[in-house]
């Protein structure tokens, strides 16, 4: 990828001017092909590195770059290029270990009357073209531009250059093009729209998945740190992938022994003559510094470390950690753990199980990601018995680089995985998560179990708002993630997903030979919000022939949508007929068939249905040890394809934003005084430009002022003491509401300034009456930034009755939100109440919701009350605090994060 020369009209800065490149411009990024690369700005120290780079360019990319021979760089041309002033002139580098293999640069132009638009270049090495880095840069270099203010780039190009041209029409931008004899001129706005978003994701998602698929189907494997001794863990890991019948070679790394386990070894990676795609690395971390440089100068693809000692041992471990996936990354390697419990891809044609784990579940259509590793074993160790094959597994520890966001990219593009199942302990970036999950969802299921669901996040503690397991329930559903709560509970629904067809609606049948047993079947497929009619109690006389006959007639009929077969095999009665008839009767149906099969020996070999290999393949009826367990999984797969049914809603904002405005005041603000809460003057004027109207009020000080207060903002209105704690409190004893005369408001401020000790009032506007509601988004440090919505009031409070959902959020699900609260019917003229207009507070969501996506320094925001009329939503107060600390996001040039 290259293109055309240095612009000769631009704005620069003289360069001795001391500019500092801003620190979050640099990013790892991915590689089409999955590898890692470094992308950072240039600096005037990177002069030696850029002319190595342009010397090795080819002659046709520095004529399609320059549009002449241009054999070599002047000292000029070398200051030209690498002393920018990172804002009217932006240089950015891609480089790999310690040469520079990709260049992109802006340079805003002076002829364009607003001075918005800047003219961009880039030219890539031509050993590392058509891996996707052009695009790369050119989506870093309009984040910068547009923090810069621009909102243009313009290019030319030779005619000739056609791949280049694509380049800019592929990105997603709308491109114009004119011809000027054999050049080119491109022109086009940066602002992210919808179809540039699309082809960024899909670049990230095929990028993302690839770099998972070179970790779990590698050609080459070496186990540094292998040993004979049983009780080490290298001697394990090499165990299991000789086991697994590994495919490729395998190579034991022991500097003491010249063969381990029969297999030759050698003192060092550098010393194996071969490529090198994998390595799994079980040595000290005391040890790492010496073979990450090994592996470095070998080139190895990628590299799972399942020794521990790194950030799970404190704040020194984490720095190593730091530095082992910074230099990993620097050089091209995606990193697996460390503390891993390792990876397995069951595919015949790669048998690859370089984990720690002695038993491995057979092949199977089931991808399982798992952090922790003694948990991770305990797992495997379960499915294997409930034989749920896998088709891959992962387990990422403690997350130094590759994390559950990048398995969920490469599971969506697996052909050979139907089912998702993860262990949760975190996340490390819970927006992009929900981006992600939102779309696989649509296609695969996704159960998972998340850890510490009961665990109130400090942020949200210091708010007073805990987020209890029922709220953690519905942030994942928003994503359309089945959320279970036990290991149990996961292989439960594993089961179900992975060999049955989804519901088609709530309605169970109830079919069995157990009059009680059915009776309690029916009692826990109700308690789980289905539907079901009388059990069919066959009795315990019933044949094989008239149980299979049963549940063909359930599954015949229009008014079920799910059976659940229920059986206790009769005194003296072999159950392998029985089992075989439910087998038979389930096969090919359309609805969804389980049971709770209680034959006391082969269980799971009497129901499931054997592919080639022996392992259950679908069409198997799963089985369950009591009919509550079967009942909690079939809601959950009838809720998850209810979830599916759903039409996508797409994001979209409201009109009548001013972000720009927005933006400037924040940034403003937090220069001038940092992190804090804002004063009301402040948050009534950043809220304004998100079109949000908070009642005007009048602070006063003295009976008299706030006489006159009232007569200029025009009776009736409310006086409200100042303190926040004293107007606040639920009993409402620091306001005086329905004020109707100058007399009424001297007699509310007299009370006041007694019950306070404050003469400083607040005046304001009487609102419209309705129902009082509750808009908050807090930053939640699992999940992100969530917004809650609920009716206000003591008993909605004491009760927790609030409604959460993960931003940005689209239209639909702001109406989900308000209607999620158990108050919400009062909306809806509940009892003696008039509807209130809904569609008011869903533009308000909508608006908060815009507002916090646009700004990430926003931390905290409140609307508290809100009033919602039958006409209009009014904002009665609002608080909002900002600050500068980090947060996982999922905004601007994609990265690894």
């Amino acid at each position: 990828m290259d293109q055309k020369k240095t612009p000769t009209t631009h704005t620069a800065a003289p360069s001795s001017a001391p500019y500092t490149f801003p620190q979050h411009w640099a990013a790892d990024v991915l590689a089409s092909d999955g590898r890692a690369v470094r992308l950072r700005p240039m600096t005037p120290a990177d002069g030696e590195q850029l002319v190595e780079f342009h010397s090795e360019l080819s002659e046709r990319t520095r004529y399609l770059r320059y549009f002449g021979p241009y054999p070599t760089m002047s000292a000029k041309d070398v200051a030209h290029f690498t002393t920018v002033n990172y804002t009217s002139r932006v240089a950015l580098l891609m480089e790999l270990g310690d040469k520079i293999i990709a260049v992109g640069s802006y340079e805003g132009l002076v002829e364009v009357g607003d001075g918005k638009s800047a003219e961009v270049a880039f030219v890539v090495a031509d050993s590392h073209q058509g891996r996707g880095l052009g695009p790369i840069l050119l989506e870093h270099l309009a984040g910068a531009a547009a923090e810069n203010g621009l909102d243009r780039f313009v290019a030319e190009v030779l005619a000739e250059n056609r791949h280049m041209v694509s380049v800019f029409r592929e990105a997603g931008y709308q491109v114009k093009r004119s011809y000027d004899g054999g050049v080119v001129h491109l022109e086009f706005d940066i602002d992210p729209t919808e179809a540039l978003l699309s082809v960024r994701n899909a670049r990230e998602r095929a990028a993302e998945a690839r770099s998972v698929r070179n970790v779990l189907s590698p050609k080459s494997v070496a186990v540094i740190g292998a040993s004979a001794d049983p009780s080490k863990v290298g001697h394990a890991v090499l165990a299991n992938l000789l086991g697994a019948g590994f495919t490729g070679p395998i190579y034991p790394v022991n500097d003491e022994h010249r063969s381990v386990r029969g297999v030759r070894a050698y003192a060092s990676v550098r010393e194996i003559p071969d490529d090198l795609d994998l390595a799994v690395i079980a040595v000290p971390a005391r040890a790492m510094d010496s073979v990450l440089d090994d592996c470095l100068a070998k080139g190895v693809k990628a590299l799972v470390i399942v020794s521990s000692g790194f950030s799970d041992s404190g704040p020194e471990g984490l720095e190593q950690e730091r530095r082992l996936v910074h230099a990993a990354r620097a050089h091209g390697m995606r990193v697996v753990g460390p503390n891993a419990l390792g990876v397995a891809n069951t595919d015949a044609a790669i048998g690859l199980n370089s984990t720690l784990a002695p038993v491995l579940p057979g092949r199977g259509r089931i991808g399982f990601f798992c952090q922790s590793g003694a948990l991770g074993i305990q797992i495997l160790d379960g499915a294997a018995k409930r034989r749920l094959g896998l088709s891959t597994f992962v387990s990422a520890g403690n997350r130094g680089d590759v994390s559950g966001n990048d398995v969920l990219q490469y599971w969506d593009t697996d052909p050979d995985t139907d089912v998702v199942l993860l262990y949760l302990e975190s996340f490390g970036n819970p927006r992009k998560f929900s981006r992600i999950a939102r779309r696989v969802a649509r296609g695969k299921p996704i159960v998972a179990v998340k850890s510490g669901r009961h665990a109130v996040p400090p942020a949200l503690a210091a708010t007073g708002v805990e987020i209890d397991d029922a709220t953690v329930r519905a942030l994942f559903e928003q994503s359309g993630v089945v959320q279970v709560d036990s290991i149990a509970q996961l292989f439960d629904c594993a089961g179900l997903f992975a060999y049955q067809p989804l519901p088609g609606g709530p309605r169970v049948a109830v079919v069995g030979n157990s009059t009680a047993l059915g009776v309690l079947s029916a009692d826990a497929v109700r308690s789980e919000g289905l539907v079901v009619g009388e059990p069919v109690d066959l009795g315990a006389t019933a044949s094989p022939e008239e149980f299979g006959d049963a549940v063909r007639t359930a599954l015949a009929s229009d008014e079920v949508d799910s059976v659940l077969v229920v059986f206790v095999p009769p005194i003296a009665v072999e159950a392998q007929p029985y089992a075989t008839a439910l087998r038979d009767a389930a096969s090919g149906a359309a609805k969804p068939v389980l049971t709770t099969f209680l034959a006391e020996e082969g269980l799971s070999e009497m129901l499931s249905v054997p592919g080639e290999d022996g392992n259950p393949q679908w069409g198997s009826v799963p089985s369950y040890p009591g009919p509550e367990r079967a009942a909690l999984s079939l809601s959950r797969a009838w809720r998850y394809a209810a979830w599916r049914q759903l039409p996508m809603s797409a994001m979209s904002r409201p009109a009548g934003i001013d972000e720009t405005e927005a933006r400037r005041l924040v940034a403003d603000w937090l220069e001038q005084e940092g992190s804090r809460w804002l004063v009301e003057a402040e948050v009534t004027a950043l809220l304004r430009c998100y079109g949000i109207d908070v009642i005007p009020y009048h602070e006063v000080d003295g009976a008299e002022a706030a006489v006159a207060a009232a007569i200029e903002i025009g009776f009736p209105v409310a006086v409200k003491a100042r303190d926040e704690g004293w107007r606040r409190r639920p009993d409402l004893v620091g306001v005086r509401l329905d004020l109707w005369s100058a007399d009424a408001v001297r007699s509310a401020v007299e009370a006041l300034t007694e019950l306070t000790g404050s003469s400083v009032v607040m005046v304001q506007t009487m609102a419209d009456k309705g129902v009082n509601c509750v808009l908050a988004v807090q930053d939640d440090p699992s999940f992100g930034s969530v917004i809650s919505f609920g009716l206000a009031g003591v008993i909605s409070s004491l009760l927790g009755d609030r409604a959460y959902r993960v931003l940005p959020v689209t239209e639909d699900e702001a109406r989900a939100l308000i209607d999620a609260p158990k108050a919400a019917p009062l909306l809806r003229g509940y009892g003696p109440g008039e509807p209130v207009d809904r569609e008011a507070l869903v533009d308000l969501v909508h608006r908060v919701s815009s507002l916090i996506d646009d700004i990430p320094e926003v931390r905290d925001l409140a609307c508290d009350p809100i009033l919602v009329a039958t006409a209009g939503a009014t904002v009665v107060e609002a608080r909002v605090r900002i600050g500068a600390e980090p947060r996982a996001v999922d905004l601007g040039p994609r990265r690894l994060r």
